[in-house]
């Protein structure tokens, strides 16, 4: 059970802070864009703003999961020339996957030579981006309305068990091919959880990992500490808030009072949640701030708390041995077991020593499970100088990061 004592503390300093924190509504919870107008949004969908600009050819695509939410995706098929297939014409599917309270968009905020998404197409790939559940182009569903708490009930368990599945089935179907997958973050959690449990593992040719995360005990972020440590998702799901929305409500008050009781300037919050980045154009912050964050479940964040407090790697805690006999049939939610993810699938990982999210400890941990993955099929790449956001927006990314990961993809052929 999570102690009523921190619940109650935590709803009690919630609550203080978001009636009291009015003033600081001018500068905005994400600070420096407030009150200044966008340069670029997706309103009209993340092709139309996005690739067509820079003059490549983009599909919109939604893919329905098997408990009815409806996903939106992106294709882009093939470069700006329209050349460079590999595989006898045929180009390779990749599916790129964004981390947590972001979209697809946030692969695609920088001039189109130094995005993922455009760089890969121009090497000979056929590029996917896929946006999960509760986003602002997934917040679809065959019954539910984003309004009812129902629509928000799940974890990242879900996107394991449904969004990833729904993704994978729909591109698999349309191109014959076995799937690059490529994660950040959130991204590389449930692709690490899905693997572990072989459900994509006969559609998946290879996978490339940046800021991998699935251990989170030596999280640097104080932002993220507290909140874990203070059981706030918890306390903001007893109030009714079924949808964390960081831009909005009583979560961006929760978010003020974080920063309050740490002493922290949250002005610049993209670098005190990610840590010290070095490689981000201002222009690009501006403009990721204008598009993100996206919202996410309540419960999501519960479980993301519950990783970072238990320091393993399991299903949603329902909170009583009661309740996860009911949903499990055992009184301790089940664990990934990532050593489990099989020894010749080709993995890449990328990951950086300033990052307070996949912290150097916690990625040197989860590389400690894959000991006995076969030797020639797995790759690892240090970034001394990166941190979260540089792995999706970093100016030389594409140099740093982004063409070993396209030479990876390649040598699976």
């Amino acid at each position: 059970m999570v102690p009523s004592v921190s619940i109650g503390l935590a709803l009690c300093v919630l609550i203080f802070f978001a009636l009291s924190l009015k003033p600081l509504e001018a500068r905005g919870t994400f600070g420096r864009l407030a009150g200044k107008p966008p340069q670029r949004t997706a309103s009209g969908g993340i092709c139309a703003s996005s690739v067509h600009i820079y003059g490549y050819k983009c599909e919109e695509h939604d893919v329905v999961t098997q408990d009815g939410y409806i996903l939106n995706m992106q294709r882009i098929p093939e470069g700006r020339t329209g050349t460079g297939a590999g595989d006898g014409g045929k180009r390779q599917p990749v599916l790129i996957q964004h981390g947590i309270l972001v979209d697809g968009m946030s692969w695609l905020l920088n001039p189109a030579d130094q995005n993922l998404p455009l760089i890969l197409a121009d090497q000979g790939f056929d590029v996917w981006m896929g946006n999960t559940r509760g986003t602002r182009f997934s917040r679809r569903h065959k019954y539910l309305d984003p309004s009812q708490r129902a629509f928000w009930n799940w974890s990242w368990d879900e996107l394991v068990s449904y969004d990833l599945p729904a993704m994978f089935d729909h591109i698999h179907g349309l191109t014959g091919q076995k799937i690059h997958y490529l994660g950040h973050s959130l991204g590389t959690l449930i692709g690490f959880a899905s693997f572990s449990e072989k459900g994509l593992v006969d559609k998946v040719r290879s996978a490339a990992m940046l800021s991998p995360v699935a251990y989170l005990s030596h999280m640097t972020t104080v932002i993220g500490n507290i909140a874990a440590k203070s059981f706030l998702a918890e306390a903001t799901s007893i109030l009714g808030w079924a949808e964390f929305n960081p831009k909005s409500g009583l979560v961006g008050g929760f978010i003020k009072a974080i920063c309050l009781k740490a002493g922290i300037d949250c002005y610049d919050l993209l670098s005190v949640i990610t840590g010290k980045n070095c490689c981000l154009n201002a222009s690009t912050i501006d403009l990721f701030l204008a598009n993100e964050p996206q919202s996410t479940s309540t419960k999501n964040m519960i479980h993301l708390a519950q990783t970072v407090r238990d320091k393993e790697l399991r299903k949603y805690n329902y909170g009583s041995s009661d309740h996860n006999i009911k949903y499990y049939g055992q009184a301790i939610p089940p664990a990934y077991n990532i050593s489990a993810i099989p020894h010749d699938l080709p993995l890449f990982f990328s990951y950086g020593g300033l990052d307070s999210l996949a912290d150097v400890k916690d990625v040197e941990f989860l590389l400690d499970q894959f000991k006995y993955h076969d030797i020639d099929k797995i790759n690892v790449q240090f970034v001394k100088d990166y941190a979260h956001a540089d792995f999706i927006m970093g100016v030389t990314a594409k140099d740093v990061v982004y063409n070993q990961v396209a030479t990876f993809f390649k040598r699976q052929a």
